[in-house]
């Protein structure tokens, strides 16, 4: 069971977190922090006093903007620590989520917090908190040993297993070491975001640290078009394309892209064709 503490110097919003905590059974204890420098006290003393300790901390569930140290200045302090706690953000911001990630953060949760959500977010912990246990109890220098007769099967990182792994269908998208399948039919359009790709769906959005000008060159025949340095967008989920004021842009369900000059040709060839079948 987890020993969690919430950081967030929003006072409502730090009680209505601890009491979704504490209402799910696999969270042991849930103690509140409203901020930075109250968080650091608590997680140093329970660094200091072991992870068996009475002031342990598994998980920090840590808000990003509070005044002073941000969030994610916490997140880089306590992984200079030799077995710091996991980390749960929990913002009402969508942009943070790269620098989330680059801090092997264990999920990224967006306010308002729903219950479900959360409650995610808490098994995944409770998966990955097992892993490291497991790992730290194991023998020095052991490795695995496959079984006898069977081929020893290389270790990839998550970016590798992509659409060759489900025939060609689906592509693979990790968040706190859990790996889930996007169908490429369900993803609207791709953002950019440095060397991570963000796959809009009608559901949501996903991060994958593959490139866009990886993914324009792999889905071209599926349908993918660049319009844009920074987008990447499935043709036939393209409802409107504008033209105004010398500008173009297309919208993909309630998003409203923005045309490169470059690609604007080409862009309402292929839409011109695609209309005539």
């Amino acid at each position: 069971m987890l020993r969690v503490l919430a950081v967030d110097d929003e006072k409502p919003l730090l009680e209505e977190l601890l009491y979704l905590l504490r209402s799910d059974p696999r969270v042991r204890s849930a103690e509140g922090a409203s901020d930075a420098t109250e968080a650091l006290r608590r997680v140093t003393r329970a660094l200091e006093s072991g992870p068996a300790g009475a002031d342990g901390i598994d998980v920090v569930f840590l808000d990003i903007h509070m005044a002073g140290l941000t969030g994610l200045d916490i997140a880089r302090l306590l992984a200079g620590f030799v077995r710091p706690p996991l980390i749960v953000f929990v913002t009402a911001h969508e942009g943070f989520a790269v620098q989330a990630f680059d801090l092997k953060a264990v999920d990224y949760v967006l306010k308002p917090v729903r219950p479900e959500r959360l409650a995610e977010a808490v098994r995944r912990a409770c998966e990955q908190l097992g892993r490291s246990e497991e790992a730290a109890a194991a023998p020095a220098g052991a490795a695995e040993v496959p079984p006898a007769g069977a081929a020893a099967v290389p270790r990839r990182p998550v970016t590798e297993v992509t659409v060759a792994d489900r025939g060609g269908d689906q592509i693979a998208v990790e968040l706190g070491g859990v790996t889930r399948f996007v169908a490429i039919a369900d993803i609207s359009y791709v953002e950019a975001q440095g060397d991570y790709a963000r796959l809009h769906t009608d559901e949501g959005s996903h991060l994958v640290r593959i490139p866009v000008s990886t993914l324009e060159e792999r889905w071209a025949a599926r349908g993918f078009v660049r319009i844009h340095r920074r987008h990447l967008v499935a043709l036939a989920r393209i409802d409107e394309l504008r033209l105004e004021a010398g500008t173009t842009s297309v919208r993909v369900g309630a998003a409203e892209l923005q045309v490169s000059r470059r690609h604007a040709r080409e862009l309402r060839d292929l839409l011109m064709r695609q209309a005539t079948g």
